[in-house]
Order: structure tokens, then C-alpha cells, then sequence
């Protein structure tokens, strides 16, 4: 049965309606990363900012072309960690959010 609406266009909405919703995206992006889901953390990081910063803006933060920024988090991409957590950084900032590194067993 197909989607009678878009995902992404569902995603960006709430996206935007729901602080929550932002904070918990970016998180679970990092944690993908963290994790060693390379290729998720970098599709829900390429999503999160494609539905809120938008490339363009996060290139001003970044002195990164956005092109080179939206390869970065392509599914070919493969970003230095220096510009992984330069970006992580910037949306951090922009949220107005500071994430922890947790241990755990």
C-alpha cells in the first residue's frame, strides 16, 4: 500500500513544530555514529539538517561548500572526524543542546 504523504515531508514538519522531536534526532544521529551504524548516523544527520539548518546555513558555520558538506553525509560520503564533529558541533550549538558521552555496561 503506498504513503499517502511523504515521509521526509512528515519528518520536516514535526521537525519543526517539536524541539523534542530536533533534540531527540540529533542525538539518535551521534549515537548511530557512536555505535558504529556509520551509514545511519550520517542518513539521520543528513536528514535532520535538511529539515532544519539546511545546508547553506551550516556551510556559513562550517567554512564547508554545502556541497562538500551534503557528500560528507551521503552514503558514499566518508567524512574526516574533524568535519563530523565540526558538524555535530554546529547543530549542537544551534539547538541549544549539549550531548554527553555516557559509559555504560
Amino acid at each position: 500500500m503506498p504513503l499517502t504523504r511523504d515521509f521526509r515531508v512528515t519528518i520536516r514538519e514535526r521537525l519543526e513544530r517539536d524541539s523534542g522531536f530536533r533534540e531527540a534526532l540529533l542525538e539518535e544521529g551521534v549515537q548511530c555514529l557512536l555505535a558504529g551504524e556509520f551509514d545511519v548516523g550520517k542518513s539521520i544527520l543528513r536528514d535532520y539538517v535538511n529539515a532544519t539548518i539546511g545546508f547553506q546555513e551550516l556551510s556559513g558555520l562550517t567554512a564547508k561548500s554545502p556541497k562538500s558538506l551534503m557528500r560528507m553525509l551521503s552514503p558514499n560520503g566518508n567524512p574526516k572526524a574533524r568535519n563530523l564533529f565540526d558538524i555535530i558541533s554546529c547543530l549542537q550549538q544551534r539547538e541549544g543542546l549539549h550531548l554527553k558521552v555516557q559509559a555504560f555496561r
